[in-house]
């Protein structure tokens, strides 16, 4: 997949831990990403947010990545997340990244420093300098502090391999603004609203929720972005739709893993401070996987 453009629904993977959590199930991984790839999914996307990136050691994130990459073997392009608050990490980071096979890098922004735009432009050109697979910048300011701005973009965009974006912002309209902004050089991924941008140009979509229902997500936004097919886009959109308050918000993880459990493909539990979906959460979200004609065990209690 190297030199090729990213296009399409990826997955950002969870990160499946063992009953215990004590340890990332690395055979569980590998049964996720072959899911993924038989069920259509365009690209993997391990240790972003919905990986739990924050709570896995240095030893893991390599663990993951090998897993991914040696997994996936070349059938879909792999981005890992590289983000840090510390640029000097950042660089290490996506050094090791390439260094293990990754196709491309997904970097959100110091978290906490909340940077300027020159601090931005810098903390990104560094990066890019030490690395020769492309960036795909992360723009989530509920998460960053920080609001990667179409006139932020399209400064960064300058830099030669910042050729793509998630956009996380619940403004659709900053798809049409990023595109104008930026023209040809960076592209934009939906990182929330797939269907909605896939209409303002978006090639590509970022996903949580492809990871229960890949098949589902990859078709509908392929509908949208590559088919122009409204009629089959938007009822393949009613079908999903009642997924995705499961899998956003603040249980993004929680209610990810819940729904694997529950269609028996169990990721384990989060990790602290995240906690399982609560118990009584169950049966609703089980209710909406058999609306959407998944095999659904009954409800079990969280642990």
């Amino acid at each position: 997949m190297a030199g090729e453009p990213f296009r399409g629904c990826y997955t950002v993977l969870i990160t499946p831990f063992t009953p215990d959590g004590a340890a990332v199930d690395l055979p569980a991984l590998r049964r996720l990403v072959e899911f993924q790839i038989a069920e259509g999914v365009r690209g993997l996307i391990p240790l972003g947010s919905t990986g739990e990136f924050l709570s896995v050691s240095r030893e893991e994130r390599a663990a993951i990545v090998d897993c991914v990459v040696e997994t996936s073997a070349g059938r879909v392009p792999v981005l890992v997340g590289t983000g840090a608050e510390d640029t000097r990490e950042a660089v290490a980071l996506s050094r090791e990244a390439e260094a293990r096979g990754a196709d491309g890098v997904m970097v959100i922004p110091p978290f906490y420093s909340v940077p300027t735009a020159e601090e931005l432009q810098v903390h990104y050109d560094r990066i890019a300098s030490a690395i020769g697979i492309p960036i795909m910048v992360y723009n989530n300011p509920a998460t960053a502090n920080v609001d990667l701005t179409p006139a932020i973009l399209s400064d960064l965009s300058r830099i030669p391999n910042c050729r793509y974006v998630k956009e996380s912002t619940l403004e659709v309209t900053r798809v049409r603004d990023i595109i104008a902004a930026c023209g040809d050089r960076m592209e934009v991924f939906a990182g929330v609203l797939g269907y909605e941008s896939a209409w303002l140009g978006a090639i590509g979509w970022v996903a949580v929720c492809s990871n229960v229902a890949p098949r589902l997500s990859s078709e509908m936004f392929g509908a949208a972005a590559f088919e122009a097919d409204r009629d089959k886009a938007l009822a393949l959109y009613k079908r999903l739709a009642p997924l995705l308050p499961w899998v956003g918000g603040p249980r993004y993880v929680s209610g990810t893993k819940a729904a694997f459990r529950l269609i028996g493909m169990d990721m384990g539990a989060p990790r602290p401070p995240r906690l399982p979906l609560p118990a009584r959460d169950l049966p609703a979200l089980a209710a909406v996987l058999r609306g959407m004609g998944m095999d659904v065990a009954a409800p079990i209690a969280a642990e």
